[in-house]
């Protein structure tokens, strides 16, 4: 066996490993739409299944927090409803995301401010200031977006919920980025 060969193994292993990441991740976000599509196929308790196995592989970063929240989605499924479990699903992301957000704000750095280092590790204080603020935006975001998530997840029909946590989260996410992204570059010509 060559230099490399050997070589090359890991090089192979970690775009394996990155590929299915992808995969993985695209199966995430496309849950929701899934989830409508093969509700009458498969019925309510694989996709809870799934949608549980889901939130812990999503989450690493908070596997504590994302195990209880799949073993909530598991024991409504047990006590209430299975459907409702399983629609539970973007609610659970969310909480678990402000778990998150909000105790970095607490414990710090905040989220943001993490993120922001790893560009510009030497931030100024003018930079902490407004990654603590765009963090505490981002709780908010994750308050107003799971509580619509619960709504649907109790009033909706499955195609409105599949619509709602599907594509619509997804497009307000992107334009929270892109107006964060908007006024970081206002705020730094200003600068």
């Amino acid at each position: 066996m060559t230099d490399e060969c050997v070589a090359d193994e890991p090089v192979t292993d970690i775009s394996k490993v990155r590929a299915s990441g992808i995969l993985l991740a695209i199966a995430a976000m496309a849950w929701p739409l899934a989830a409508w599509a093969l509700m009458d196929t498969l019925g309510p308790w694989p996709l809870l299944l799934v949608g549980c196995g889901l939130i812990a592989w999503r989450l690493p970063q908070a596997r504590s927090l994302a195990i209880s929240a799949a073993i909530t989605l598991l024991l409504v499924g047990l006590v209430v409803d299975a459907e409702l479990g399983m629609r539970g699903y973007p609610v659970a992301v969310n909480a678990v995301m402000l778990a998150v957000f909000t105790t970095s704000l607490w414990r710090g750095p905040p989220v943001i401010e993490r993120l922001a280092r790893l560009r510009e590790p030497d931030l100024p204080a003018s930079g902490v200031r407004y990654t603590r603020r765009v963090t505490q935006v981002w709780c908010l975001f994750f308050v107003i977006n799971g509580s619509i998530a619960a709504w649907t997840a109790c009033y909706a029909d499955l195609s409105t919920w599949s619509l709602y946590n599907g594509v619509i989260s997804y497009v307000l996410m992107g334009l929270m980025f892109a107006g964060e992204w908007c006024c970081r570059r206002r705020l730094r010509s200003h600068l």
